[in-house]
């Protein structure tokens, strides 16, 4: 059976490639990612370059290094090197403003992603583009997660009392990922019924450093009792957490001693993850088809035509917006999702 991972970019190229999508190789797109090591951005980053392969245009990518200075830089660079297009994974979600300023002077398409500006900067020059997907569906096939999990084993209550009591891991402040993933999923879980508290909730930056920390810190506060449930905006944080209980021999095989943990992105640590049984589940954020849509975005715009569905294979929602859908990932489907 073919993956449901690879549905939609099998059908968009076919689609793309139908509408003769091919490209002469002088053309120049530039692109910044916040930071390299992250690994959903990664992932994003590797398929912009081999959408730009299967294009034959020329790919540049800097990593930022979580600075907006940096990549404020990085595009006057860019800019002044000649670029036909601008692919830009802003460090602080308010500098799109600016950094789209920036496009709009040197008449330059520019493709934002991973991190959505606000409507006004979308609204105000006629070539901005964002790809990315809906948090809030994020959030709410993560605390599904949850709510199937408790339905299915009622003695993850361990306490009797009802309640899920649960640790939150967030990323960033001020991103809208965050912001939505932490409120839907809390969500999701009280429309199924439950009652929940929260008896932890900290920023850890989508690292799973600082997740084990943080983490850390809520083991020695309230004790590993207490705790039933983990939630993470993202697959990073979720295994430092992960990290964390194993450090006290939880989620290492005993069934006397797990804590549901889940995260979101579907990366490849975190499907590992889940094939020894130390996570319980995550949501597929697709980097393939975001990397393929936003290098395709660029592509199209750079040599002056207007992105739709049948030059770039994607939907283009309000002519500006391309959302590419998560999906939920449990124990009976993960292996559809890992590289083969």
């Amino acid at each position: 059976m073919v993956s449901r991972k690879w549905v939609l970019p099998v059908v968009s190229a076919l689609i793309f490639l139908l509408a003769g999508g091919a490209f002469a190789d002088d053309v120049l797109v530039g692109s910044c990612i916040y930071k390299f090591d992250d690994t959903f951005m990664t992932g994003v980053r590797n398929n912009m370059n081999a959408g730009a392969a299967e294009l034959g245009v020329e790919l540049e990518i800097m990593d930022s290094q979580n600075r907006q200075p940096v990549q404020n830089d990085q595009v006057d660079t860019y800019i002044t090197k000649g670029v036909n297009a601008l692919i830009l994974n802003p460090v602080d979600r308010t500098a799109a403003g600016p950094l789209m300023e920036k496009a709009k002077a040197a008449g330059l398409p520019v493709v934002f992603i991973n991190r959505e500006p606000e409507a006004d900067v979308m609204g105000a020059y006629d070539k901005t583009w964002y790809v990315g997907a809906r948090a809030e569906e994020s959030g709410i096939q993560s605390g599904e997660l949850i709510v199937d999990y408790f339905k299915n084993n009622p003695k993850a209550d361990k306490n009797g009392d009802g309640k899920i009591q649960y640790i939150m891991l967030k990323g960033e402040q001020g991103h809208q990922d965050a912001t939505l993933r932490t409120e839907y999923s809390i969500k999701a879980i009280k429309e199924a019924g439950f009652e929940v508290e929260e008896l932890g909730s900290d920023t850890a930056n989508w690292d799973k450093v600082q997740g084990t920390d943080k983490m850390k810190g809520f083991i020695a506060a309230v004790g590993l009792d207490r705790i039933e449930a983990v939630l993470a905006n993202n697959d990073d944080m979720a295994l430092g957490a992960i990290e964390a209980l194993k450090a006290e021999g939880y989620n290492k095989g005993d069934a006397a001693k797990y804590i549901p943990v889940v995260g979101v992105d579907a990366t490849a640590p975190a499907l590992a993850a889940m094939a020894d049984g130390s996570m319980l589940g995550t949501v597929l954020n697709d980097a393939k088809n975001q990397g393929l849509a936003a290098i395709r975005i660029a592509a199209v715009s750079a040599r002056g035509e207007v992105p739709n569905k049948e030059n770039i294979g994607y939907e283009v929602t309000d002519n500006k917006y391309v959302w590419i859908p998560y999906v939920k990932v449990t124990i009976e489907n993960y292996k559809d999702f890992m590289q083969q």
